[in-house]
């Protein structure tokens, strides 16, 4: 379909703008234009005008402003052909006819939205049926209502490989696995995706389900398990319950962005209905153009444990760049321990409200996080923070924001070191009996050489190396994978890819999954971490023992997922050790770099060969003792 600049100039002018706009907003006359409360935020005195001879509208409160097109898209929330097809159908103009592919592609995308109605509704029936017992259960336990219940379309997937097919049969198996309803492996016949799984429905901004999202009932692995992306539904452009979400948040003038579906649930429960989530994956640079689009300052309540804290930064660090005048993040800590949901079914809305009156900022936030990053004891130290903090900075491409950001960054570093220095506190006196612990070993160069390259990313390689090549193991991990950052680019994908495929086919051996990953374009990064001498690692090798491989697998997941919580307390007992010395946080701190160490030479001593393995704990500067 081609949409010429002049049918669209007919349109607007054809669009009585004041008519359009006051069918929900109350707009009263003022001159030669029409003006009234902002729809786009809270306001008592009236600063939204619309100029039907311009054919605009313009508030002066919050600067929303646009033509009927902007109207449809911003306001009712529409795609822009619809907007335009309602537009058009109202002016008597005939929308330009479509070009034989973009037909095709609209009408499998119309018969695509019928088959995921048809699935919701057999889910739906599927949970208030005999077989839905358990997952009721469920719902019940975490508090959900029969209201909440209907009004977010839970459903359930029996724990059987084809009913779903068989309930859906006339759409044929083609359509189904397209819309990632059935799961094809070849040479077998089709079966179901979502099995024992309470449902949860994904609606794109018009209300039309689009995906799925299955909690699993009892045990087993994954514990959330999505739709894959199709023609309806990419999952890093997709905000779950966006569509009751928008509504509510051009009443509220806000947004809050939470990590999963029961805490959007929950606080729609408590009253708080301006509340998204993405899928499952950390905020994409999509998902915060269309939050931006919905308020300028998005809330991020994210968990209050480590793995949410690590979840804020890397959104903070990922909207950086995308930064402009007025538009940021703020961030909503939540005790630790805690979620969103945890939090209002203890203390309500009024605990969440509290915490909200407390929001930090995005400039506090990645301050915070960089200052508490290492000890800042040291003049190299210290420009280690300068050097980090200027380069964040440097990522913003606004060049207003970024100059704002780089004098903060600057004042801020200059009270802390330059203008005030911290009086000299002499060390307390021991306790009588007390016997006296040795500082922590000074860190070797080699130690500070293997940890610039970064742990987390070397052993992320060689875990993923481990499942290519043992992955029946995936399944027992997917809870503490799901949760797991890679690095980006190739070898980020290269994990999803490999992690879907397992689950896809949980009988997948490592000599079919390699082949798949060739085939899907993974060849180059698959055979480079496959090199059995690049990673001395018995979950590496192909000669090792399987049972010894899989142990030792298991073991450095472990390691894995332990580091980053250690690090994240370590950082916290230094920051205190800063702020004021006390025998107790001095204590804590001498107990978590042992930890730390203790962490490093497990680690170590999972290197092949025992001269490996010495070496290595060597070049942590770590003792057996």
């Amino acid at each position: 379909m081609t949409l010429t600049p002049a049918f669209l100039d007919e349109l607007r002018a054809r669009t009585a703008l004041s008519t359009l706009i006051g069918k929900t907003t109350k707009l009263t006359k003022a001159g030669r234009e029409y003006k009234g409360c902002c729809p786009f935020h809270n306001e008592k005195t009236p600063s939204f005008y619309v100029n039907d001879e311009k054919g605009f509208y313009h508030c002066f409160g919050c600067s929303a402003h646009g033509d009927a097109i902007r109207w449809m898209t911003d306001q009712r929330g529409l795609p822009f052909m619809d907007a335009v097809k309602e537009l058009a159908a109202a002016a008597g103009l005939e929308v330009p006819a479509q070009d034989k592919r973009s037909a095709e592609k609209a009408e499998r995308a119309k018969g695509l939205h019928d088959v995921m109605q048809a699935a919701a509704d057999w889910f739906e029936a599927q949970l208030g049926g005999l077989d839905g017992a358990e997952a009721r259960a469920l719902l019940e336990r975490r508090g959900v209502t029969d209201a909440a219940r209907r009004a977010f379309g839970f459903g359930f997937a029996p724990d059987a490989r084809g009913k779903l097919r068989t309930a859906l049969r006339d759409f044929g198996d083609a359509m189904l696995i397209e819309a990632g309803l059935l799961i094809s492996v070849e040479g077998k016949e089709p079966y179901d995706r979502f099995r024992g799984r309470l449902m949860i429905p994904i609606r794109d901004q018009r209300g039309r389900v689009i995906a799925f999202g299955g909690r699993i009932i009892g045990d087993g692995e994954p514990k959330y398990l999505n739709s894959p992306d199709t023609p309806l539904f990419d999952k890093g452009r997709t905000l779950y319950n966006l569509d009751r979400a928008s509504p509510a948040t051009r009443k509220a003038a806000r947004v809050f962005v939470v990590e999963g579906y029961m805490d959007v649930v929950a606080l729609a429960q408590a009253g708080i209905g301006e509340a998204v989530a993405p899928l499952g994956t950390a905020l994409t640079e999509h998902q915060l153009e269309r939050l931006w689009r919905m308020v300028d300052v998005p809330l991020l309540c994210f968990d209050g444990d480590a793995a949410g804290q690590k979840a804020a930064i890397r959104a903070a660090h990922r909207a950086l760049p995308l930064l402009a005048p007025g538009r940021s993040l703020a961030f909503v800590t939540l005790p630790q321990g805690l979620d969103p949901d945890d939090l209002v079914k203890a203390k309500g809305a009024a605990g969440l409200e509290l915490l909200v009156s407390e929001a930090e900022p995005l400039v506090d936030r990645i301050w915070t996080h960089e200052f508490a990053a290492e000890p800042l004891t040291t003049p190299e130290q210290r420009a280690g923070l300068k050097s980090r903090l200027g380069e964040l900075a440097q990522t913003i491409a606004d060049p207003s924001v970024r100059g704002e950001y780089q004098a903060e960054f600057r004042n801020r570093f200059d009270d802390a070191f330059v203008r005030k220095r911290p009086e000299w506190t002499p060390r307390a006196p021991r306790k009588p009996g007390q016997k006296w612990a040795p500082p922590p070993a000074p860190v070797t160069e080699d130690a500070k050489a293997f940890r610039a390259a970064g742990i987390d990313r070397v052993l992320a390689k060689a875990v993923l190396a481990g499942l290519i090549r043992h992955p029946i193991e995936i399944a027992r991990h997917m809870e503490v994978l799901g949760g797991l950052r890679l690095a980006g680019g190739a070898l980020g994908r290269l994990f999803e890819a490999v992690v879907d495929l397992a689950l896809e086919d949980q009988a997948l051996d490592s000599r079919r999954l390699v082949t798949i990953l060739v085939k899907s374009g993974f060849e180059t990064v698959a055979n480079d971490l496959l090199r059995a001498d690049t990673m001395p690692y018995s979950f590496t090798q192909a000669s090792a023992d399987p049972a010894i491989a899989r142990s030792d697998l298991d073991e450095a997941i472990a390691i894995l997922v332990a580091r980053p919580e250690v690090d994240a307390m370590l950082a916290e007992a230094t920051s205190t050790m800063q702020a004021r010395f006390s025998d107790e946080a001095f204590e804590r701190q001498v107990a978590l770099v042992k930890e730390k160490q203790a962490l490093e030479l497990r680690l170590a001593n999972l290197v092949q060969s025992n001269e490996d393995a010495r070496a290595l704990g060597q070049a942590l500067g770590l003792r057996e003792d």
